[in-house]
């Protein structure tokens, strides 16, 4: 039986869920929102024995992404601690379900570090831009003077929810006039980079060893030429260099991980230069066989 975390707004895992029902695979399907009302059991009588959603054993588990409860609250330190509670006891779910994990949550949440991803990165070979992140206002001019153009984007978080809608936080080009004003604002953490020039933007799919690469050509509209997520744009299959190919697997082994959506740049001097890695990344809005193939590396490794 599959186990599969996740939460009601994650549209891959309904991608996938789709195939798992076709092909009659059983699983469960836990949306972390629900655990205060999900069925679960964990008794020791010596032994442990447990049961989550009628079902007492789980050969695989696919992590995919976690969302706490919306709880109706007034107190908000009661309600911090009843969330807090909440975190904790998933987490002691995952430490103690004995299963084959997709990818082990330790290992998603270390690797969810940006900075760790390219300091990683850069040690096994990737090129990537030179970066700043600082509380020094000082450095961040000097930053913006040394470099023609430099972006900024969220350290971690890139959405901001609210009962009514949600909104994105896009990679965005830093201005002058921002740099200009800049002793009017404070600065939160946030990754400054040396914006580099493109040819086309890369997705690179990786699942045990596997690699499925898709381009998408950004550059061709000037909404999404700093960050082509602000669009729905057309992606098509990439040839990867045997180079880069063997990075990718390279990195996402060295992060524990079985599943890797690496972000890279293809610039018109045919340099590629490593971005980030999502270890629980989207591929559904890859509109080519890519697409379906990750979904069938995905369910082999959950069999």
């Amino acid at each position: 039986m599959i186990l599969i975390i996740t939460h009601k707004l994650d549209f891959t895992a309904d991608f996938l869920i789709n195939k798992l029902n076709d092909r009659k695979i059983e699983y469960r399907r836990l949306n972390c929102e629900d655990i205060l009302s999900t069925n679960y059991s964990f008794e020791y009588h010596p032994d442990m024995t447990f049961s989550i959603m009628g079902v007492p054993k789980y050969t695989s588990v696919w992590f995919r992404r976690t969302l706490l409860p919306d709880l109706d609250i007034e107190l908000p330190q009661e309600r911090k601690y009843i969330l807090g509670e909440v975190e904790a006891f998933m987490k002691n779910i995952f430490s103690i379900l004995d299963a084959k994990w997709v990818s082990p949550p330790r290992e998603v949440y270390h690797a969810e570090n940006k900075l760790y991803q390219l300091k990683l990165a850069k040690k096994l070979g990737f090129k990537i831009p030179e970066t700043l992140v600082t509380s020094d206002k000082e450095e961040l001019k000097n930053f913006f003077g040394k470099h023609d153009h430099i972006i900024v984007k969220p350290i971690f978080q890139t959405r901001i929810s609210s009962p009514e809608n949600a909104e994105f936080i896009f990679t965005n080009r830093v201005t002058k006039e921002q740099i200009d004003s800049l002793n009017s604002f404070d600065l939160s953490p946030c990754i400054f980079q040396r914006e580099i020039e493109k040819t086309v933007e890369l997705r690179i799919t990786v699942v045990n060893g596997q690699t499925f690469a898709a381009q998408v050509k950004s550059q061709e509209d000037e909404e999404t030429k700093t960050d082509w997520r602000k669009k729905k744009l057309a992606f098509t299959i990439f040839e990867l260099p045997s180079h880069i190919h063997q990075l990718c697997i390279d990195l996402v082994r060295e992060m524990g991980l079985v599943f890797g959506a690496i972000d890279m740049i293809l610039s018109p001097d045919g340099t590629y230069t490593f971005l980030e890695i999502n270890p629980n990344g989207q591929w559904v809005w890859i509109e080519t066989e890519t697409g379906l193939k990750i979904s069938d590396a995905i369910i082999k490794e959950l069999l």
